[in-house]
């Protein structure tokens, strides 16, 4: 299969988890390794992965449902409308508390995370309070600089 907006997950990285689709942060990193996946170009990236499963469960949707709609080649417009009309209807203070929430976790409430992302973050000379959405970027960058 061959959808018409597909990165190239082996060449470049997905979208940042900080880019705002729709009114959601994480849906267009979301999109791009889900797309990837259809196509076979996912490269080392993972769909219906834990970041993924942020927005899904929060919103009360199944990664393979949300697939298979991805699958139909719709734009990310449509995505996010079918993300916004699917599952848990929020309001539009809801989806904004919830970016403001994930876009600023650093795990500090679960702390065999926080180890993890600690040392992470010090891996790729990053403060060691950065946030899982900055270690996704630098993580991306390392990945593509070299």
């Amino acid at each position: 299969m061959s959808l018409k907006y597909t990165k190239d997950l082996n060449k470049e990285a997905p979208r940042s988890p900080k880019v705002n689709v729709g009114g959601f942060l994480i849906l267009g990193r979301t999109i791009d390794k889900c797309r990837g996946t259809i196509d076979g170009k996912a490269g080392e990236y993972h769909f219906d992965c834990p970041l993924d499963n942020q927005i899904f469960g929060w919103k009360g949707i199944k990664g393979e449902d949300f697939k298979v709609f991805v699958a139909a080649d719709h734009t990310d417009a449509e995505i996010a409308d079918w993300v916004k009309t699917n599952g848990t209807s929020k309001t539009a203070e809801e989806i904004e508390a919830w970016n403001k929430k994930v876009s600023s976790n650093n795990y500090s409430d679960d702390p065999e995370k926080k180890t993890w992302l600690e040392g992470e973050n010090k891996r790729l000379g990053l403060d060691k309070d950065a946030t899982l959405f900055d270690y996704l970027d630098a993580d991306d960058k390392a990945s593509y600089t070299k």
